[in-house]
């Protein structure tokens, strides 16, 4: 199930909205913003909080408390209920549209008549556009892009919002009577940054039972169909999950079945035919007397086939088969094997905790170390100087001295500006003790500008790492237009790591990217970028996306020891 708290911070951040769409104050407006973010990396479940809980969040004064609280009583808010009232669908429709902010949604609706996405694509081939102030050809651009966005979006969802729901549904599932063994399979296991559906295993000896408790889980809000060895359904958030029973001894075939993409499937089917047998989610057979040969475990099922066990994430016909017939598979990264966290935030910057809260929630996780990263004051909005940022350094030491069994690091994200250069002069980053670079903004530099901005950071020899190399926000932001060989050319050149971000939102690098850089010898960092306790466990998805792009833990620098990590950070 979705988080309560992801629940009320998307409701807030529609009030945000709707209020900046109605010409509301703009303190009001960011007030409101800050209270969704807020609340979305509170740990604690909002749900269960009176109002005094409520309100010792950061940035949730009593008013917002209090429409937190009418929600949960009544369903709804009447203050955004007004709000809603007021504003055409047709523009709440359009602001849906990723890099499409609310008031030029309202213009659109206004000046032209505009209510639809098909309407607006329209309008902007027929360049009516150009006439409104405010919009240009870089604007129909960007709108464009954001159409397709939402186009590719369709009704998938980010992969956190996924594996909460499965995981509930498998621990559910896995205490109804007769379920022998349950467990997600499809596009979800193999990690996918988002999902369309989610497929549910059940071995089972008999389904009817299993099926009716399905079907009785209490976020269903429509069956959409019931049969004896399959039943959908969808969920209250509009998500729909298939849920398929078979005999206890296919389990392995139908895990193997069910969780390939249609590509790797296709193959290892071939590979059945040409053996004479075959592959379905019941077990593998022989064509010819119809005896079943194997099914008990996926292994058996790939061992008879020729091949090794194939990781489920590797499973998308892009050369594992190939290398599994050559004994060459990968031995993938895996989240035990990460050693420290290399990129967060604290409440110093645009982070929800403080310094004190991160590091020991880090040491909680095991980590041998763990690099506490504040933005730079080129980010006028995080209000960073260099007092600020020494005295965090001074903290940040005594908490690596209180800290034995996990070293503290003190790093910065630094803002990559449009020229290349970074926040701070070199003989102030000398002192810290790693520097991750990232792009925050002049987003839309033409391609040669762009590449030559992240090639002229990577040559900075006081910046270790390039923090969320494309500045992609899944369904909202398109990648950056890069040349990306000729960054992953000079991050090998200078031995600059490549982050792969591991918020569900960014997950950036992507795995087809990440499969290029690494044939151009580029070394990686799996970060979780956290601003809040709860996404330090973002790193499983971050590691997810580095096995998608066949990463073993020599390729990625915080699975190293400090010592040979300080090595790789000394770039001189």
């Amino acid at each position: 199930m979705a988080r309560s708290n992801d629940e009320i911070a998307a409701l807030l951040q529609e009030y945000a909205d709707l209020i900046s769409i109605t010409g509301g104050d703009a303190f009001r407006t960011r007030t409101y913003e800050k209270a969704a973010r807020s609340i979305g990396g509170y740990h604690t479940d909002v749900s269960k909080l009176d109002a005094k809980g409520l309100q010792e969040i950061p940035n949730v004064g009593k008013s917002t408390a209090e429409k937190i609280l009418e929600y949960f009583s009544t369903g709804t808010v009447s203050a955004i209920e007004k709000l809603r009232a007021k504003i055409p669908a047709g523009v709440r429709q359009l602001t849906a549209i990723p890099t499409l902010g609310p008031k030029k949604a309202l213009v659109l609706y206004e000046e032209l008549g505009i209510s639809t996405t098909e309407e607006l694509a329209e309008a902007i081939h027929e360049e009516r556009l150009r006439d409104l102030k405010g919009f240009g050809p870089k604007t129909e651009e960007n709108i464009l892009h954001g159409i397709d966005l939402l186009k590719s979006s369709g009704d998938r969802v980010l992969i956190d919002v996924a594996m909460s729901l499965a995981e509930d549904i498998v621990a559910e599932m896995s205490q109804v009577t007769g379920c022998m063994r349950c467990a997600y399979a499809g596009s979800l296991r193999r990690l996918r940054e988002t999902i369309g559906d989610i497929d549910i295993l059940v071995a089972a000896k008999k389904a009817a039972p299993i099926m009716r408790a399905f079907t009785e889980l209490p976020y269903v809000s429509e069956v959409i169909a019931q049969g004896e060895k399959k039943t959908s359904i969808r969920t209250d958030k509009g998500l729909q999950v298939d849920l398929r029973v078979v005999p206890p001894d296919s389990w392995g075939a139908a895990m193997q079945y069910f969780t390939g993409s249609k590509a790797h499937n296709i193959r290892t089917r071939e590979m059945a035919v040409h053996k004479k047998l075959k592959l379905s989610e019941y077990g593998l057979f022989d064509t010819e007397t119809g005896d079943k040969i194997v099914s008990k475990t996926e292994e058996d099922v790939y061992a008879r086939l020729g091949l090794p066990w194939i990781p489920p994430t590797l499973r998308e016909d892009r050369g594992e088969i190939e290398a599994g017939l050559r004994d060459e598979l990968p031995e993938l990264i895996q989240e035990k094997d990460i050693r420290g966290d290399l990129h967060t935030h604290t409440d110093l910057t645009d982070g929800l905790a403080p310094l004190e809260e991160m590091v020991a929630a880090a040491a909680e996780r095991g980590y041998a170390y763990y690099a506490v990263t504040d933005h730079g004051p080129d980010m006028a909005m995080q209000r960073m100087t260099d007092e600020r940022i020494l005295a965090q350094r001074a903290r940040v030491r005594e908490l690596d001295r209180e800290h034995g069994g996990m070293r503290v690091l003190h790093g910065a994200e630094l803002n990559i500006d449009p020229d290349g250069g970074v926040d701070w002069p070199p003989e102030f980053l000398a002192d810290f003790d790693l520097c991750v670079a990232s792009v925050h903004s002049h987003f839309n530099q033409d391609r040669d500008a762009l590449t030559r901005r992240i090639v002229k950071a990577c040559e900075n020899p006081h910046v270790h790492i390039i923090g969320h190399p494309t500045t992609r926000l899944i369904g909202k932001r398109p990648a950056i237009d890069v040349d990306l060989d000729a960054v992953f050319a000079a991050c090998a050149r200078t031995g600059t790591a490549l982050e792969i971000n591991s918020h569900p939102d960014r997950l950036d690098l992507r795995d087809e990217d990440i499969l290029r850089a690494k044939r151009h010898g580029v070394k990686f960092a799996v970060d979780s970028d956290a601003h809040a306790v709860i996404h330090l466990a973002y790193l499983r998805y971050g590691v997810g996306t580095a096995q998608r792009g066949w990463l073993t833990k020599d390729d990625v620098i915080n699975t190293w020891s400090l010592t040979r990590l300080r090595r790789f950070l000394d770039k001189g």
